[in-house]
């Protein structure tokens, strides 16, 4: 999984270094590039936790940014800024991988 997310977030980084150069693209870049990357690093923090709560609390806050994530890239794609394929295929995976997170988050749960 970590690897998974790691490869989205290179294709991510790709994508946003082909956005525009106006005020509004940079804004909405720096806010995905932020949120695509927590997801990231609070999952590989979730795997270094030190207990259950803490590893519950790492995969939460690696879903909320994935969250998030999903909302800048669909107003990039949205407002023609990133390109609807790229967008798509961004949106996909992250979705898939959101979704992974909050079956695992419910396993650690135990309420699954």
């Amino acid at each position: 999984m970590k690897i998974r997310i790691y490869r989205w977030i290179l294709k991510l980084v790709k994508a946003i270094d082909q956005l525009p150069k106006d005020n509004s693209s940079r804004i909405m870049a720096n806010q995905v590039i932020r949120s695509g990357t927590s997801v990231g690093a609070n999952y590989i923090e979730a795997q270094c936790a030190s207990s259950k709560k803490d590893f519950i609390n790492f995969l939460h806050h690696s879903l909320k940014p994935a969250n998030e994530s999903k909302f800048w890239l669909a107003l990039l794609r949205d407002t023609g800024k990133l390109n609807k394929d790229t967008a798509s295929s961004l949106l996909i995976e992250l979705d898939e991988i959101s979704r992974i997170l909050g079956a695992s988050l419910l396993t650690a749960k135990g309420r699954r």
